[in-house]
């Protein structure tokens, strides 16, 4: 905006003679309700319009007027707006309506602040009086923004899972009873009670708006379940870690990364057969997508927990009573900022063209990408079965080993940095994929597994097991109505 007409619309700026009109420019008008039909004349608003053939000589003398009137006014601070750091707590609610014909409701709640930020809150199996206590922290978010909540009712095995309202508030300060406002025919959907903290923001709130800061939360995910996926009926942990998934949200992804992606490498076969051109990609990509939202579907089967500190990441990757020497492929989403990942000879990525892809739901870049190990401190070579895990100092060994996004080995210190930042007491090793330590490491952990935790060779690399339909096979079979059944 021009000091001239920013000054005009403070009302610094006098009358002046309009040029070819001897009618004077008026200041500012206050806008109110308008009672009247009548609508004003176009000498009228041709009055309050500056045209564009003003002679130089005049220009100057608006300068001149503006200098003696209105001194210089920074307008980003007239425009600068308070932000804060969010603590959110959802705690429970009450008079839910029943909606299942069998059964009371599944309820959970899906979040958003100003539709810039989520929260999805865990599954309260068959209850219409729902006690959550779950806590969302977001760093700088504006003063102004607003809260928006849908509960939902899960049915496992439905197209869509049912409303049962929503509702909105102010991020002000304090304790707060909502209404939940259900569809047009039944009105009443409870109440909802929640309580939030505010502080002033104080970490560059323009650079990183509505960051995500805790706590980290993670799912387990265990759809499709090992008997449909395997014609089996074993549910042994070490069978269902290999048709398992994770995702974590992980905290100040900004901080480290920027706005940093590592797009889909261009260079890389397996990569240009999913993201080329073409119906034959479609068709690749369709597949993938759908094996990925059968992987991570939500349900009431699924498992929650918060971690704190790098000994509850090591309680994640227990494989029984212990820590399972195991080799882990992950992707840092860059949809959500999520950290996802399973074992990397988890039997479902048989036929699918990409691990990574198939965990990023087929987008197109990631925040970064490889695979990760747990090892004793001093590695696997060197360990023995007779030290308790709880006597370790644990170390974790991340890498950029991902050929479909091929991720910029320069950020490996940002990655170690993000890992240790999220998951404190814990030691982190970011290695290239071609470093010899690294597949030294991965080599040797693999091979303790083998000879002293019972891991067998299959469990390695992803296989096709007789009389098995794999995940793939499903994909392919399953319709697009159905699909829509496993919802995320």
């Amino acid at each position: 905006m021009s000091r001239f007409y920013f000054a005009q619309a403070c009302g610094t700026l006098p009358a002046v003679d309009h040029p070819s009109n001897s009618t004077a420019i008026a200041g500012p008008t206050v806008c109110t309700a308008n009672t009247s039909s009548k609508q004003p004349t176009a000498s009228a608003a041709k009055e309050r319009i500056l045209p564009c053939t003003n002679t130089s000589h005049r220009v100057a003398e608006l300068r001149e007027a503006v200098q003696r009137q209105a001194p210089p006014i920074e307008t980003d601070l007239l425009l600068d707006i308070p932000y804060v750091d969010l603590t959110i707590q959802f705690i429970g609610a009450s008079g839910i309506p029943k909606v299942d014909v069998v059964g009371s409701a599944d309820p959970y709640f899906v979040a958003k602040i100003d539709n810039r930020i989520s929260f999805v809150s865990t599954v309260k199996v068959d209850t219409l009086k729902p006690v959550w206590n779950e806590t969302w922290r977001v760093k700088n978010v504006p003063i102004h923004a607003n809260l928006a909540v849908e509960v939902l009712d899960k049915d496992d095995g439905a197209k869509l899972d049912d409303y049962i309202g929503k509702f909105s508030c102010s991020v002000a300060e304090g304790a707060k009873e909502c209404e939940i406002e259900g569809p047009l025919f039944r009105r009443a959907g409870g109440t909802f009670w929640l309580k939030i903290e505010s502080t002033p923001s104080t970490k560059e709130p323009k650079s990183y708006p509505y960051m995500f800061d805790g706590p980290i939360r993670f799912s387990r995910h265990f759809s499709p379940t090992v008997g449909v996926l395997t014609n089996t009926l074993s549910s042994t942990e070490e069978h269902v870690r290999l048709y398992s998934t994770w995702k974590m949200y992980i905290r100040g992804i900004p901080l480290f990364f920027g706005d940093a992606v590592q797009e889909w490498n261009h260079g890389y076969k397996a990569a240009q057969t999913i993201f080329g051109p073409g119906a034959s990609s479609l068709a690749v990509r369709s597949g993938i997508m759908a094996g990925h939202r059968l992987l991570y579907a939500r349900s009431t089967t699924n498992k929650f927990g918060v971690v704190d500190t790098g000994a509850d990441v090591l309680t994640v990757l227990r494989g029984g009573a212990r820590v399972k020497p195991a080799v882990y492929t992950y992707i840092i989403s860059s949809e959500d900022d999520s950290l996802r990942f399973s074992e990397t000879g988890a039997a479902f990525f048989v036929d699918f063209a990409s691990k990574h892809a198939l965990h990023a739901n087929c987008h197109p870049s990631v925040r970064y990408s490889g695979e990760f190990h747990p090892r004793p401190k001093g590695g696997w070579a060197a360990f023995s079965d007779e030290v308790l895990d709880e006597d370790v100092q644990w170390e974790i060994v991340v890498d950029n080993n991902s050929g479909t996004y091929s991720p910029d080995k320069g950020l490996l210190p940002q990655l170690k940095a993000l890992l240790e930042y999220n998951f404190s007491g814990l030691t982190v090793f970011a290695l290239d994929r071609e470093d010899p330590e690294l597949t030294e490491s991965r080599e040797a952990c693999r091979a303790y597994g083998l000879k002293h935790r019972g891991v067998r060779k299959e469990e390695l690399q992803p296989q096709r097991h007789a009389n098995e339909e794999t995940l793939a096979d499903r994909a392919s079979s399953i319709s697009a109505k159905e699909l829509e059944n496993f919802t995320g």
